[in-house]
Order: structure tokens, then sequence, then C-alpha cells
């Protein structure tokens, strides 16, 4: 079967493949951490705005009683008046207070936001920008490689790669001359180059049996 238009995700080796996927699953594991530990960031800096909506609440009371008290003050004759302007006023300082405390316990919110993202995001970003592209070059080189080995010619690219990238102690333990072999058309040394390139990068070798020149049966 053909890798044709087909990206690579993971390695064909089991053990490097388990590694890839367990890594993938643990970047998931940590983003989900990251978020549960924003919402817990959350939900304890909130804690921080109950004083503020707990001053707002009664300073309303408080201002809705000093006004209705001044209002019923402002009925008795001769005093009336004079004794309803301060109590009307410390109303309105009452109002001035549950300001305040609603200010506070919104300042308190949008910090409490802030840091959650904060918390959440700093953590992923660090680990994507780390992760990512080690996981999108091995993607876009195993894609690439998986499509050499489906054709003759593929499979020979894949042997001077080999030649021109690795160490000289791996092409001497496959033949003491790569690149002649290579320019004379040397199949079984070509196919053995091609799989040492291929195997750097967890895949099998390729399974095209026989070369596609009639000349050569073998």
């Amino acid at each position: 079967p053909g890798h044709h238009g087909r990206m690579k995700l993971y390695a064909d080796t089991p053990v490097r493949r388990t590694r890839q996927i367990l890594g993938d699953l643990w970047v998931v594991a940590w983003a989900v951490f990251s978020v549960w530990l924003a919402t817990m960031v959350f939900d304890v800096t909130m804690k921080l705005a109950v004083p503020g909506r707990k001053m707002e609440s009664a300073a309303t009371t408080m201002g809705e009683k000093l006004r209705d008290a001044g209002n019923s003050v402002d009925n008795v004759p001769m005093v009336g008046d004079k004794l309803a302007k301060p109590i009307s006023g410390a109303g309105g300082a009452a109002d001035s207070l549950a300001d305040a405390g609603r200010s506070q316990a919104e300042a308190v919110h949008t910090f409490a936001w802030w840091l959650a993202i904060a918390v959440a995001i700093v953590p992923i970003v660090m680990v994507l920008s780390m992760y990512i592209p080690l996981r999108m070059r091995f993607i876009r080189r195993a894609s690439t490689h998986a499509r050499l080995r489906d054709t003759e010619a593929g499979i020979d690219l894949l042997a001077l790669r080999a030649i021109t990238g690795q160490p000289l102690t791996v092409l001497d333990d496959i033949t003491g001359d790569p690149a002649g072999d290579w320019r004379s058309g040397n199949l079984p040394v070509i196919r053995a180059l091609a799989a040492v390139e291929l195997r750097d990068l967890g895949l099998k070798p390729s399974a095209i049996v026989a070369p596609r020149p009639a000349d050569d049966p073998l």
C-alpha cells in the first residue's frame, strides 16, 4: 500500500510509536491540568471579592433605611427638615460605601479572570512551543520518507541521503564503498542504505520486493 498524500503521524516501530503517543497524551493531560488549575485559582481569588460584595450589600441596605428614615423624619413638625438633611447625607455616604464595595469586587473579578488565563495559557504555551516543533519536524520528515520508500527512485534518494548524512561507522557496516555501490546500482546495498535512513525515523524498510528494471530479476 502506498503513502502518497498521507501524513505520517507516528513511527512504524512499536517502541517509538508508543513513546510518541504517550507524549501526545501527556501534552493533552498537561493542558487539561492547566485549565483545571486555572479554575481553582479563579475560585480562590474570587473569595477576595466576598468582603466587597458584603460591604456593597450592607451599605446599600443601610442607605435605603437611612433615606426611609430621612423621609419619615421630614414629616415631623418644626425640626423634621433639619433632622432629615444629615440623615439623608448619611444615606448618600452609605451609597458611596456601596459603590466602593462594588468597585472592589469588580476589580477582584477582573484580576481573577486574568490570573486564571495566565495560569492556564502560560504553561500550555511553554510546553506546546517546545513539543509541537519536534512533532511537526518528525511528521514532515516521516511523511516524505514514507512516500519515497514506495518507489525505486525514492529508495535511491533515501540511499543517497544515508550516504551524505549517516555516520561513517554506520556506512562501513553496510559496505566499504557506499558511493561506488550507489553509482553502480548495487541494489542490496542501496536497499540497506535506504533502510538505515528509514530506521532513523522509526520507519520500516521499503515493502517493494522486486526492482522495476526487467534486466535484474532479483
